[in-house]
């Protein structure tokens, strides 16, 4: 594949090294063989290139919601040149006023982030970096918006060294900060006792060098907090020391060192983390004692599972475990072994659902209900948001994609693979609420990726898959990354069939953990490990870096006798003249005659051979088809479409009778607008809507879904 011109990066002035533009994702050029210190082959010191280092000691006011940081940052130049400006990622400073990138695009698009309920006096979160030195030296700081956004954002901050980081060499910066936590938004924030402390510290932004995403010379990719965007960090270790009220329970990213250390009503816990790019911790005098749990699983070490949870919500607790466990089996047997020791599960309590569903390594909050009747709709959601949130530790976490630029490679992927869990195990929910299946009233479904159409957008998509996070037409166009990321590789699996797709995303998996792969880096993987570069290609090119509707449909479908022709004909050496009405009773007379002689003759079966005519129609981009006509005999004829005409007629003599055609009969294409339209019967189709009264059923789950969030 030609490789298109990189976006030009934003200017920086500072030291010659660039911004990534706003336009830096969607990469089309493969990362270079030795990209992020090349393969991780487990014969390394350490899983990650480690590129920086945070030590971290922070106090958590409950009563304010405040935070008191010192951070010691230390930050390696793995580049050529030296670095006299870094960039920092102030997160918090989202939710200080609506002067952010975050309010502004909240209010411009109407998206909802955090609820229609005004923010009030106390609901606001802001961080400010008191003192930020580098060998004792004070470092200038000043706000930059790398992506256009409005000049009273403060998400992202210039740093200018006194000291410049020569290649090869680290730096480190000792920061003092405050920050308030807002009232729980957008998964990050307090409320009453509880709080989850999320994007919380100063966090320094990538340097891209050439051979990396798309980069073709060195370049700081920082972008400011969009209302959809996430995030994107390098590997490293983590040694954070929290300190909190003593009858506060912890949990957090990594491992607990030791007893937690307790004087004059405050208690500290420490926890380490190596080989990750985040970390995110919770507090709350209201946990109930942690439910606790173990796996093992070859490859891995013993990973210590706990679910911190309000009393509440204690019937979520064991399903919630459960279902981690589950996953972390099916994860690493079909990717890659899991590689830490931890796994800490958050359900937060009744009133915070702003923060759950949520995702950080070895660290995840889910959601909470009182009651979870086993096999109910509650059971299935409880399931699913466990199950997708520790899948996120995989693509999020191990293979590190940039979140801002290219979500489809964490939220699409993710959700591909937790929906081909669900179905792999033969997970049978009910989509109707208990209280209707208390009465007998039932509504099971089996396959997931009926509900992923869904939310699709297969009528009129608006975005390409793989565009970034904020660049989209509105908040449908984000809600698409997972369910039109998920259909698309359904398709491509059912395509190249499962064995090769698994193997291909074990072999991506295998290549690019802890190295932050592109878009284009999963595409070569694919046509690696299958071969199909042709038709991955064209999957990408149709639908990842562009966007097309699909929408083929049987048009019509005839199947008539080849009775004798009226007019002037020969028939015996002879000239003869029939009316159409006099040919029409002598086909009969000889349709009945040959009957009576054949008593036991199978359907279909006749004196005249029988012309079939089939006409498809297309209207929207072109994918290679197949159609399949039976015949009255249970016989079948296969046809294959693959060009881009807007229509096609086949038209054909056989001596067998047709009953029906089906367009795409092994459900290759989900993306399709209406799969409806894709059959046909000559005495009436009951067979396609019997196959897609699923897509009714999930349409049902999601009205159900409205009047319970209203």
């Amino acid at each position: 594949m030609p490789a298109a011109s990189a976006p030009p990066p934003v200017a920086d002035g500072g030291d010659g090294i660039a911004l990534a533009g706003a336009d830096a994702g969607a990469v089309r050029t493969p990362s270079a063989a030795d990209a992020w210190g090349g393969p991780r082959t487990g014969r390394e010191a350490t899983l990650s290139d480690r590129v920086v280092d945070y030590r971290i000691q922070v106090r958590l006011d409950a009563i304010t919601h405040t935070l008191d940081g010192r951070e010691r940052l230390t930050w390696r130049n793995r580049s050529a040149v030296p670095v006299s400006v870094v960039y920092l990622h102030l997160y918090l400073n989202a939710f200080r006023n609506t002067g952010s990138t975050f309010f502004h695009e909240k209010h411009d698009l109407g998206l909802d982030a955090g609820g229609d309920t005004p923010v009030r006096r106390d609901g606001w979160g802001w961080i400010d970096m008191t003192s930020v030195r580098q060998a004792g030296r004070a470092v200038r700081q000043s706000f930059v918006q790398p992506d256009g956004g409005p000049a009273t954002d403060m998400t992202v901050v210039r740093l200018d060294l006194p000291q410049p980081v020569a290649p090869g060499q680290r730096t480190t910066l000792d920061i003092d900060f405050a920050a308030q936590l807002p009232r729980v938004i957008a998964r990050t924030g307090w409320f009453g006792s509880f709080h989850l402390v999320g994007q919380w510290f100063p966090k320094i932004a990538v340097l891209e060098l050439p051979g990396e995403r798309g980069a073709t010379a060195p370049r700081w990719n920082a972008h400011e907090f969009h209302i959809d965007s996430e995030f994107y960090a390098d590997f490293g270790n983590y040694d954070v020391t929290v300190d909190v009220p003593s009858d506060y329970r912890v949990g957090a990213t990594g491992v607990l060192q030791g007893a937690p250390e307790t004087f004059h009503q405050r208690t500290r816990y420490r926890y380490v983390q190596d080989d990750v790019h985040d970390f995110a911790w919770t507090a709350d005098k209201r946990f109930a004692a942690p439910l606790r749990g173990t796996w093992a699983g070859t490859g891995s070490p013993e990973v210590a599972v706990q679910v911190l949870y309000p009393p509440e919500y204690v019937a979520s607790a064991g399903p919630a475990l459960k279902a981690t466990q589950d996953a972390l089996t099916y994860f690493s047997r079909t990717l890659g072994p899991y590689p830490y020791r931890s796994v800490t599960v958050v359900i937060p309590p009744y009133n915070a659902g702003e923060a759950g569903g949520m995702e950080y390594p070895t660290f995840f909050t889910a959601e909470g209900y009182a009651k979870v009747p086993p096999g109910s709709s509650t059971a299935a959601a409880l399931d699913f948001v466990s199950i997708h949130e520790f899948g996120h530790g995989y693509f999020y976490g191990i293979l590190a994609s940039n979140e801002f630029e290219e979500p489809m490679l964490d939220e699409g992927l993710n959700e591909f693979w937790d929906q081909r869990m669900l179905r792999d195990g033969h997970r049978r929910y009910d989509l109707l609420p208990p209280w209707l299946n208390r009465v007998g009233v039932h509504l099971p479904v089996t396959d997931p990726f009926v509900f992923e159409r869904l939310g699709a957008q297969v009528d009129d998509p608006s975005d390409p898959t793989g565009a970034s996070a904020w660049n989209r037409l509105d908040a449908s166009g984000y809600g698409s990354v997972y369910s039109r990321t998920a259909t698309l590789m359904r398709d491509l699996e059912t395509e190249l069939g499962r064995p090769a797709l698994e193997r291909a995303f074990k072999d991506y998996y295998t290549t690019w953990k802890f190295r932050h792969p592109s878009i284009a880096d999963l595409r070569e993987s694919l046509v690696a490990s299958t071969g199909q570069r042709a038709l991955i290609e064209r999957v990408f090119d149709q639908q990842v870096y562009a966007v097309h509707k699909l929408d083929d449909s049987l048009a019509d479908l005839t199947s008539e006798p080849v009775t004798p022709l009226a007019g002037r004909v020969v028939e015996a050496g002879r000239a003869v003249t029939r009316g159409e009405e006099e040919t029409e009773a002598l086909a009969d007379a000889r349709t009945a005659a040959w009957d009576k002689a054949h008593p036991q003759a199978a359907p279909g079966a006749g004196p005249f051979a029988w012309r079939t005519t089939v006409t498809v129609r297309r209207r929207g981009a072109a994918v290679p088809q197949t159609l399949v006509v039976t015949f009255a005999d249970g016989s079948t004829r296969r046809f294959d479409w693959d060009d881009a005409l807007p229509w096609k007629r086949w038209s054909f003599i056989d001596q067998r009778r047709a009953v029906s055609a089906q367009l795409d009969p092994q459900q290759r294409h989900f993306l399709d607008a209406n799969k409806l339209d894709d059959g046909r019967r000559i005495e009436g189709d009951h067979a396609a809507a019997r196959r897609w009264s699923a897509d009714i059923l999930a349409l049902l789950q999601a009205l159900q879904t409205a009047l319970v969030n209203l």
